[in-house]
């Protein structure tokens, strides 16, 4: 691996123009793709194996031209102090509301009068209208939504209150300034641990490029594909963390080389041959995270898994190539003006003796591992109790900020029908197998009967019955809001007496809707949680041991991503459910954690925490290799990598940090909780934890059983196979026979 990586690093450097070239082209072509490529889909909740999902394909299938996936508004009205929806003038002026949303639009399929559907309150204060539409949210044209909200205006201008509920007003998650000050934070970084603004400048720009092509790809891709605005959102987000991480390893170790006085295309080959082979691997771990998302069988988190996956193999490519390519047109200058003054002189090897703070740390460890250990795993643990509380759900309209049209709408509702009509269940009886007497309509009305009777049913609707009448439809209103424990509850008990209603009639009764896809998209995530554990951590484990050719190292590095990972989901809790230090984070309004979250969060943070173990404990796996003690190996592995760790993990969190700002409630949550699961695993764990086990391992922390010595191959990450071979003293001709073999 290590020798291969070389060569290419040095072909890359020599082919400098053609490869630069190359990733332009790239760039230009994907960004056409998407300049020309139709508007991205809506976010597509399909979960196939549930229930809700096989009542919406069978809604499909009976009642065609429903559309059950258009996009819907509820438009509220309220009448001012003292008067009814009842009074003449405010009826007309509802009515005129109806009339301009009916003519408002192409696009709308549907619109309810409240007056006839009798949907006013029970204090005839408030009413609503139903507007149903032919297309997705996202696939509204301006002129619709502009309609939409003309017609309100019309409403208000009477005098009454009037505010749209539903997805009709969704629009692409913005990410806002903070987006942008977290780029700026990173660039900060980077000056700071290069001192030279060229080698500053190389993560950022090839970073910026592998995102330009990962995103424009996806946006290119996203209509035939059927891929969100939010794939895009976290691919950019995972994409520029590790853009800007592997691209900072692979200049940081050519520096190395160019100090100890070798030559350019020398250092370039060397630098992409050991901290290359690092950033595979790494590379690697984040990868099968996210692919590894593909078990839970969701189709949008499967999507946001392969797109973010790809993004990071682009940014692995960049760093193995467009990285060497652009030091070639840097010269020396990616070094500071002192350092080119002494490189090479002894001026310049005393510095690089002296004890830097990394050094300084590891040895503070090594005095006092069991100290250090206690205090970093007794912390986590405290900041992972929250997580023993952690609630799950879909995000509806209550969880909108307090002042959007949309929370308004839902409030005006819960106040004046009861918090159960923002979250409606639909009901759909199968007839068509039917004991023989029985019908779609006896069925019906059984379950009508048996499930108004239900305490936490507020009311049900009369069925409404297919062309062929063997199918119905019943909407079923309950008393408590759509993301209680209640509603779930209510959820289960008409499915258990929908059972039942099946055994005596043959008709079957599935329970749908969004409220009923939230509980089964809940049930599922949290079924599919251990086994995505399983199967990525195992995968990771085996990948670790090839790497460091140990036991203990990966399994060290397994637990300690446990512990920062329930960490970062307690601080998720605290601050998104339980509100703590809510307004700092600009969270407007508490509720559960968004179902695909913790899963999604849990994927990504291994792969990254996966990042900072390889890089960091290669360096000491290197220095082990060759003939150090163990703690000697760790101070060394501290004194090389320390500085460069700390820096990538400060960009990271920094570029997180950034995405809390979204208006998109799921990136505002990953990205606060990759940003705080980044800081714990980094300084915490891999900082602190890390050391402290290794000390008290010892030599054993490098212990394989010779069994396992066999059957491992040998990738050499940590370069000795390259050493060796680069110590015979290949000539020139030699090396170039090799390069244009690659």
């Amino acid at each position: 691996m290590a020798t291969f990586l070389y060569k290419l690093g040095r072909l890359a450097f020599r082919r400098r123009g053609v490869v630069a070239l190359i990733w332009v082209a790239l760039l230009a072509v994907a960004g056409v793709g998407a300049a020309t490529a139709s508007a991205p889909a809506a976010d597509s909740f399909s979960i196939p194996g549930t229930e809700a999902q096989r009542a919406f394909d069978l809604l499909d299938q009976r009642f065609p031209g429903a559309n059950a996936d258009g996009a819907t508004a509820r438009v509220v009205f309220k009448a001012p102090a003292g008067e009814s929806m009842k009074d003449p003038a405010n009826k007309a002026a509802v009515e005129r509301t109806v009339h301009a949303l009916k003519s408002g639009s192409g696009q709308v399929a549907q619109v309810t009068d409240p007056y006839v559907t009798k949907t006013l309150s029970k204090d005839a204060r408030t009413a609503y209208a139903q507007v149903s539409y032919k297309v997705t949210g996202f696939e509204l044209t301006d002129a619709s939504k502009d309609a939409l909200k003309d017609a309100a205006k019309d409403g208000r201008h009477a005098g009454l209150t009037v505010e749209i509920g539903g997805n009709a007003l969704q629009a692409m998650p913005e990410t806002g300034a903070t987006e942008v000050i977290g780029i700026a934070v990173s660039a900060v970084v980077l000056v700071v641990t290069f001192g030279a603004l060229i080698a500053a400048g190389l993560p950022l720009l090839t970073a910026l490029i592998g995102v330009g092509i990962g995103v424009s790809t996806i946006t290119a891709l996203s209509s035939a594909l059927d891929l969100s605005g939010t794939t895009s959102t976290l691919a950019m987000m995972i994409g520029l963390a590790v853009g800007i991480d592997y691209a900072l390893f692979i200049v940081s170790r050519y520096r190395a080389e160019l100090t100890e006085g070798r030559e350019r295309e020398e250092a370039a080959g060397r630098a992409v041959g050991t901290a290359g082979s690092a950033v595979v691997f790494a590379g690697l771990t984040v990868v099968i995270a996210l692919v590894g998302l593909a078990v839970v069988n969701i189709p949008m988190l499967t999507k946001m898994g392969l797109a973010a996956a790809g993004t990071v193999v682009i940014a692995v490519l960049i760093a193995l190539t467009l990285i060497p390519a652009l030091l070639g047109f840097a010269g020396m200058r990616v070094l500071p003006r002192k350092e080119r003054k002494t490189l090479g002189g002894a001026q310049g090897s005393a510095a690089g003796d002296r004890p830097n703070m990394g050094t300084r740390w590891a040895r503070f460890v090594l005095r006092r591992p069991v100290v250090v250990l206690l205090a970093g795993v007794i912390g986590l643990g405290a900041v992972a109790i929250p997580a023993a509380s952690l609630e799950m759900g879909l995000p509806d309209d209550g969880s909108q900020p307090t002042s959007t049209t949309q929370r308004k709408a839902y409030d005006l509702l819960s106040d004046g029908f009861g918090p159960g009509v923002n979250g409606p269940l639909m009901l759909v009886v199968d007839g068509r197998d039917a004991h023989p007497g029985q019908t779609a309509r006896s069925a019906a009305a059984r379950v009508a009967k048996q499930v108004g009777a239900m305490d936490d049913v507020a009311a049900v609707t009369p069925p409404t019955f297919n062309r062929a009448r063997d199918t119905a439809m019943l909407s079923v209103v309950p008393r408590s809001k759509p993301s209680s424990v209640e509603t779930e509850d209510l959820v289960h008990h008409i499915r258990s007496t929908a059972t039942g209603i099946a055994q005596d009639t043959g008709a079957k009764t599935l329970v749908t809707g969004a409220t009923a896809m939230n509980v089964d998209v809940s049930q599922k995530l949290n079924d599919a949680l251990l086994p995505y554990l399983a199967l990525v951590v195992g995968l990771a484990f085996l990948l670790l041991m090839v790497v460091f050719r140990s036991v203990l190292v990966p399994l060290k590095a397994a637990l300690g991503f446990l512990l920062s990972v329930v960490a970062a989901l307690g601080a998720v809790v605290a601050v998104f459910q339980w509100g703590w230090l809510g307004s700092l984070f600009g969270v407007e309004q508490t509720g559960p954690i968004m179902s695909m979250m913790p899963i999604f969060m849990v994927g990504v943070v291994f792969g990254l925490a996966m990042d900072y173990e390889v890089f960091l404990v290669t360096r000491m796996r290197e220095a082990f290799v060759h003939g150090e003690r163990p703690d000697q190996a760790v101070v060394t592995g501290f004194r090389h990598g320390a500085r460069v760790v700390t820096a990538a993990a400060v960009i990271m969190i920094s570029v997180f940090a950034g995405f809390i700002g979204s208006s998109d409630s799921m990136v505002k949550m990953i990205g606060f909780g990759l940003a705080i699961a980044v800081f714990f695993d980094a300084f915490i764990v891999r900082m602190a934890l890390v050391p402290a086990v290794l000390a008290l391992l010892g030599r054993s922390a490098w212990w394989l059983p010779r069994r396992l010595q066999k059957v491992l191959p040998n990738v050499d990450v940590e370069g000795e196979g390259l050493r060796t071979q680069l110590a015979g003293g290949p000539d020139e001709p030699e090396i170039q026979r090799e390069l244009v073999r690659v």
